[in-house]
């Protein structure tokens, strides 16, 4: 069921996309090979942990979840843990599928020229490893596509904070954003109002939050499982303009853009 935050909606010119767990069932993925790696030492990360890890850069994330386990040995480093995920990981990505949805509204959106990117917290090589099986959702970007390992976004500057958004609509659909937090004194009533023509999509947290410092709207669709353990909390100013149980729900005309197909 859709739920609207605001009651309103802006016209919309451009669209950015997360992908992990929102266009393509990655998140699953996440999941089974880090509880693989636990489970010989009967531990396991729940949904309540995950929700945490959800949207932060990869050391982050992993720092976070270890830090639930003080007593596992001390050679279930960090650099262990991503080392020994990464493999399994490699052996799935190119069997993860889309998501519900995410194809009919990407190739609605690119059949009818709307400007469209990628904006993704994952590395470029696991980008490809993911994307690479998908060409009919993926190939709709025709390369706007920002990974966290690009150069493009500072390090320590990834969600919650705006750049990932800012450089897509900037680099990629020629958008004259310009930089930093909307509301800083440096950002032009012209670039303010450039940023609000754009729609993000994203399914975590420190997602959305980034959307809302950018300045652009945003619809969250988070996964069940977080919503059933009462998700994670955004400050009231940075929560969403609409949240979704799935794509499948979203309605194009109701945000200035094309309807679909009848």
């Amino acid at each position: 069921m859709a739920q609207d935050t605001t009651g309103s909606r802006a016209k919309i010119e451009y669209v950015i996309f997360d992908m992990d767990g929102l266009l393509i069932d990655s998140e699953r993925v996440y999941t089974d090979v880090t509880n693989e790696l636990l489970a010989p030492y009967g531990k396991e990360m729940t949904w309540d942990i995950k929700a945490g890890l959800m949207g932060k850069p990869e050391r982050e994330a992993a720092a976070h979840l270890l830090s639930f386990f003080p007593d596992l040995p001390p050679s279930f480093t960090i650099d262990y843990y991503l080392q020994a995920r990464r493999e399994l990981q490699d052996q799935r990505w190119p069997s993860v599928q889309p998501l519900p949805g995410a194809l009919k509204l990407v190739q609605h959106l690119h059949r009818h020229k709307v400007p469209i990117a990628l904006a993704t917290g994952s590395q470029r090589r696991n980008f490809e490893l993911k994307s690479s099986h998908l060409g009919a959702l993926f190939d709709c970007f025709e390369g706007r596509v920002v990974c966290a390992d690009d150069g493009l976004v500072r390090p320590g500057r990834g969600k919650p904070h705006p750049d990932i958004f800012l450089v897509a609509a900037e680099r990629f659909l020629k958008r004259k954003v310009g930089t930093g937090k909307i509301g800083e004194d440096h950002i032009s009533q012209e670039e303010a109002a450039e940023r609000a023509k754009g729609l993000v999509f994203e399914d975590a947290i420190p997602g959305v939050q980034a959307a809302k410092r950018a300045g652009m709207q945003v619809v969250w669709v988070p996964d069940p499982n977080l919503l059933s353990i009462g998700g994670e909390a955004a400050p009231v100013a940075e929560t969403p303009d609409l949240m979704l149980r799935s794509l499948e729900e979203f309605v194009p005309q109701e945000w200035g853009l094309p309807p679909y197909d009848s």
